[in-house]
């Protein structure tokens, strides 16, 4: 089994982004993020409809990373502190070596390489840092730039799973991505 010590917080820097901790002072931001229609769009949770939810996606993201589940970085340029985004590998499996990315961003920020530069910065620190074997993310078949961002970091089309998911009286279909550890030479 994999052991995994998250503390203290990494910060990791590219060279426009900052990648650091989720805090309570966010809570504004992160409700921005969670209450945008075009953010949540593919992500089957409920849209935030107060501070309060911000706060409590806060203390989640603050619960996984104290027990060592999983790390999420809150996005910001390197010039100022507001959050325009999040990204992490929000899940780890030990026994399998294995986590799960995720990522969202706000609408003004989409389409500039700045989830690029950051999932690089995580795929970095997930195979590197923690010595992960494998990554994988689960996406909309829907969410064209998500699967075009993942192909374009190496991630293969392992499985599409019909009706699979059940959210707001639909189901939907995922498509899972997978890149192991032996691929990340060329990133």
């Amino acid at each position: 089994m994999l052991t995994v010590n998250l503390h203290p917080f990494t910060i990791l820097k590219t060279s426009r982004l900052t990648l650091r901790q989720v805090r309570k002072e966010d809570a504004y931001e992160i409700f921005l993020l969670r209450s945008d229609k075009r953010v949540m769009k593919y992500i089957s949770k409920p849209l935030a409809t107060s501070l309060n939810d911000a706060f409590q996606w806060i203390q989640v993201l603050e619960d996984t990373w104290a027990n060592n589940d999983g790390i999420t970085w809150g996005i910001s340029f390197n010039h100022d502190k507001k959050l325009i985004g999040t990204i992490g590998i929000w899940k780890i499996i030990k026994e399998h070596h294995r986590g799960e990315v995720g990522y969202s961003l706000l609408p003004d920020h989409q389409r500039k390489g700045i989830m690029q530069e950051a999932l690089k910065a995580v795929l970095d620190f997930g195979f590197n840092v923690l010595q992960l074997h494998s990554l994988e993310a689960n996406a909309s078949p829907e969410n064209e730039a998500s699967l075009k961002l993942l192909e374009k970091n190496n991630f293969i089309r392992e499985g599409y799973f019909k009706e699979n998911y059940f959210f707001e009286g639909r189901f939907s279909d995922t498509v899972t991505y997978s890149l192991l550890a032996s691929k990340t030479s060329s990133l």
